[in-house]
């Protein structure tokens, strides 16, 4: 009957276990700040202005959720929301996908220059363009219009996602879509059928960002949006606080609401980050 085996500490499993510690401790610190906003969203309000932090809130308290849900307009700016984020993301993947196809896969005079403009244009900072995109949209009747506040980020998210996808269909042997051709489909089958699995992971990326994008806005939902009907969540969020007060509870509250979409958005597509390596035409 042969000895236990006794665990030893090698220099291979002091490592790996250095190397959770460390990841342990980077996931706590990116993880707390959400967990800090939740935790004060339940606190009672005497005790989130308390000079005692109070990390672990008891009695749970749902008041600052109700105030925050009880605030005049909610569901229209949640409608707004959802209305010019998705609509953005939809848009911007449909463009961007057909535009990253005809620059990889065609060569067409001015072609590096168009690679150029897509890099120099993601440099320029968005508040920078705060004025021009407001004298432009103006000058076109599209001030205080949903389409034009849609088309405002499409312009900032597009040249990266032509950029990102350009990448992932660079990525993609041609060799796959001859043979799909050779096989007797058509080209716009071979692009649904081959092509588009594939490009699958590329494609949930740039909609995380194109979605998070549009979302988040404030300055030009504001600039660009006059009337309260049209208003999106983040200028919501700002109205919690007045030259007389902040209700820190409510804002906090409303910020966890404000954060959901994006993390069920995140859910939904996470799932085809992953399954898009493996399917389409390598998927036997």
């Amino acid at each position: 009957m042969s000895a236990p085996t006794t665990h030893r500490w090698t220099p291979a499993r002091r490592r790996r276990a250095a190397h959770n510690a460390v990841a342990l401790a980077v996931s706590a610190v990116l993880v707390f700040p959400v967990y800090w906003m939740v935790a004060t969203a339940l606190k009672q309000r005497a005790h989130i202005l308390s000079s005692v932090p109070q990390f672990f809130p008891w009695p749970l308290s749902p008041e600052n959720f109700a105030r925050a849900l009880e605030k005049p307009g909610f569901g229209t700016f949640v409608r707004n929301s959802l209305t010019v984020t998705l609509s953005s993301v939809v848009l911007s993947l449909v463009i961007s996908l057909f535009a990253a196809i005809a620059i990889a896969r065609f060569r067409f005079a001015g072609r590096k220059a168009v690679l150029t403009v897509l890099v120099l244009v993601q440099m320029v900072p968005a508040a920078a363009m705060v004025i021009p995109v407001y004298l432009m949209l103006r000058s076109i009747g599209a001030l205080d219009f949903v389409p034009g506040l849609v088309l405002t980020y499409m312009t900032f998210v597009l040249p990266f996602t032509i950029w990102t996808l350009r990448g992932f269909v660079d990525a993609v042997p041609v060799e796959l879509e001859e043979a799909a051709l050779v096989d007797g489909c058509g080209r716009f089958q071979m692009y649904v059928r081959v092509l588009l699995p594939l490009l699958m992971p590329g494609i949930v990326a740039t909609s995380i960002f194109a979605f998070v994008n549009a979302w988040d806005d404030y300055i030009f939902a504001y600039v660009i949006m006059k009337s309260q009907s049209n208003y999106t969540l983040p200028v919501w969020l700002v109205s919690f606080k007045t030259s007389e007060s902040v209700d820190y509870g409510a804002m906090i509250a409303a910020s966890t609401i404000f954060s959901v979409p994006v993390l069920v958005f995140f859910l939904l597509v996470q799932r085809r980050l992953v399954g898009g390596m493996t399917s389409g035409a390598v998927k036997g």
